[in-house]
């Protein structure tokens, strides 16, 4: 699913250009200050992923799955480690219930496969079948299957599954959706460390950026700081940057804009560590903001506080939307979606958006383990728009924010 960071991608790599045409020699004090903490990253290991593969075929199990398939993306590196996107090629990871895994994929790619074996789950048991370009990879791929029902991953592509169903028509197939978010959605604690140095260096790098900017730069030129940021962190990163009446955008706008002062500058998106995703936002004002700015952003800091305050393990994900869309419609923002024009948060962690997400109407109980977005806005087409977002995770004790609150728009940073 397409999220404002893809939407804005192609915008934000072609702003970094001015600053980084500058050379290392002349970066702002604030961002060549930034430590690189890419050694910090510990890997997901081996076992850790042996673990996850046990687990997916215990869900296959109870919902009587013989086999899970998946293609290059997210979930390919969730389980295996083994990193790409996908392309006209079929290539195919296949998880049978009760059986060694087993990849397709073309024959120019064998060694390259042979390759990860040791590092991917039941490896040493993996057999490779490989197609060369005239051949027919589905059926190869169906001829290899058990008994069964099977279900793809979500990401598998249309061409993809339509060809392995003309290739065994009478094979039920459906989707994997509940088995692999069943493993993805409840982080180890691997993966917290991964996703707390995404949003530390995330935060840092906006700071810096925010030192470093002043009145009179572009929207542009502040996406630039934060890529800058977040080479001189050593991660892969990006910044969209939108102010005034563009900030009441909810996915911003490619529109060239100045920052000035008194207007609300609104920054959001985040880095990867390890493929592990952040995602803040931060709005604030150079100058001194309107009383009406700053009872906007109180309303929104107190439907950020609410939402966390909800969470707790067994609750219902709408609870944690239901409790922020009540402030800002107590506060005479309402009703329903007038200004909080989206829902209040979305599962994250390899992928910026993933299952659950914080909607009315998703009765999925909370888990300890679950990683979200907490993003209230308020926005005021043609004035302004304010959202304040920080990641956090669901504990015994309730949900534990990443990051701390922004307390402020004159002080975003504390």
């Amino acid at each position: 699913m397409p999220t404002r960071r893809d939407f804005l991608a192609s915008a934000a790599a072609l702003s970094t250009f001015p600053l980084l045409a500058q050379g290392p020699a002349k970066l702002p004090p604030a961002i060549a200050a930034l430590p690189n903490r890419a050694h910090e990253a510990v890997p997901i290991t081996p076992r850790e992923r042996q673990g996850r593969a046990d687990k997916a075929r215990a869900l296959m199990v109870e919902q009587r799955l013989a086999a899970v398939v998946i293609t290059g993306g997210t979930s390919l590196a969730y389980f295996t480690g083994i990193r790409g996107g996908q392309s006209e090629r079929l290539f195919a990871w296949i998880l049978p219930a009760n059986a060694p895994p087993y990849i397709v994929c073309p024959s120019f790619e064998e060694s390259r496969m042979t390759e990860q074996l040791a590092s991917i789950p039941d490896g040493s048991l993996t057999r490779i079948y490989t197609w060369n370009e005239d051949d027919d990879p589905y059926d190869l791929l169906v001829k290899h299957l058990p008994f069964g029902t099977i279900a793809l991953d979500e990401r598998v592509q249309f061409v993809f599954a339509n060809r392995i169903q003309l290739a065994d028509p009478n094979r039920k197939i459906i989707s994997a959706i509940p088995v692999i978010s069943g493993c993805r959605q409840i982080k180890s604690p691997a993966e917290l460390a991964l996703m707390q140095l995404a949003n530390d260096i995330t935060l840092s790098v906006y700071k810096a950026a925010w030192q470093s900017a002043r009145p009179g730069m572009s929207n542009e030129d502040f996406s630039s700081l934060c890529a800058l940021g977040y080479k001189q962190s050593g991660v892969q990163g990006e910044a969209s940057c939108q102010v005034g009446e563009w900030s009441a955008l909810p996915h911003g706008s490619p529109r060239p804009q100045v920052i000035r002062e008194g207007q609300v500058v609104l920054i959001d998106d985040g880095c990867s560590v390890q493929g592990y995703q952040s995602d803040i936002s931060r709005s604030f004002v150079y100058g001194k903001p309107t009383d009406k700015q700053k009872q906007v952003f109180d309303i929104v800091h107190q439907a950020q506080a609410a939402a966390l305050a909800a969470a707790a393990s067994g609750v219902r994900c709408h609870a944690i939307d239901d409790a922020a869309r009540k402030v800002i419609a107590a506060a005479g923002f309402g009703p329903d979606y007038k200004t909080f024009t989206h829902r209040v948060g979305h599962g994250i962690g390899m992928n910026g958006h993933e299952w659950p997400y914080l909607v009315r109407g998703n009765d999925t109980p909370l888990q300890i383990g679950m990683c979200f977005s907490d993003e209230p806005g308020i926005y005021l087409p043609g004035e302004f728009g304010i959202r304040l977002e920080d990641d956090w995770h669901l504990t015994a004790q309730g949900g534990v924010l990443f990051t701390p609150q922004s307390p402020s728009l004159e002080h975003p940073f504390g």
